[in-house]
């Protein structure tokens, strides 16, 4: 894939939280005009601590039967501390040097992250989104900012709104009976039920989209076989 260059990645985390303000402006959540989503990328990060380093990894998947259609992983040193709330900085420069490698352009892009569900409007997915200029969306295995407005029902595809300040960021979806939820939220070019439909689409038996769970797996045998 050929990947625009949209800033500079050395920056101070004060400097950081200044970009994330700009960038959030240009964020665009629409609906798509796409019908069918066929090939679906899922992204994740694992940290190797002992290294130093930050390991990620990209499957893209073929919908509905989720073959692998391409897989590619990246490492790098780790160069920007954990800061609450600029994940992106720390994560985001190794999976774009893994988007590079791609010769797949997904239709949509699932990141383990936030979207626009972020203190700043600009999570993981939504700053890769604006890399890549790809619908984007952040699946996150816990909460970051906001609330479920109701009660949500314990039956599979059952999702409230998740409300941030005032405004709906995303929503709690239920992607099996009985299990923790996912906290859904878009990133780029996509609006907020659209991004809610794919995810639960995307999940089959388990509690993660297929994309993100071959990603995940991928992301952590890279890390413990290099």
């Amino acid at each position: 894939m050929n990947l625009k260059s949209l800033h500079d990645w050395n920056l101070s985390p004060q400097a950081a939280i200044r970009l994330q303000r700009q960038l959030a402006a240009r964020v665009r959540l629409t609906k798509p005009a796409r019908k069918r989503w066929r090939l679906i990328a899922g992204a994740d990060v694992a940290i190797d601590g002992a290294a130093g380093e930050v390991v990620c990894a990209i499957v893209v998947m073929n919908s509905p039967a989720w073959d692998v259609v391409e897989e590619v992983t990246a490492r790098a040193p780790l160069s920007f501390p954990y800061v609450p709330g600029l994940l992106s900085f720390r994560e985001a420069p190794v999976l774009l040097a893994a988007f590079g490698k791609l010769r797949t352009r997904p239709h949509a892009v699932i990141c383990d992250g936030q979207g626009i569900a972020h203190p700043r409007g600009l999570g993981l997915a939504s700053h890769l989104g604006l890399w890549l200029n790809l619908p984007t969306i952040g699946s996150a295995k816990s909460r970051l900012v906001g609330e479920a407005q109701g009660t949500l029902a314990a039956a599979r595809g059952s999702r409230v709104p998740l409300i941030y300040q005032g405004k709906c960021v995303g929503s709690v979806l239920r992607t099996r009976a009985g299990v923790r939820p996912l906290w859904v939220s878009p990133g780029h070019r996509i609006d907020i039920d659209t991004a809610a439909d794919l995810i639960l689409r995307c999940c089959t038996r388990y509690r993660l989209p297929e994309p993100q769970r071959a990603a995940d797996r991928l992301a952590n045998l890279t890390k413990r076989r290099d």
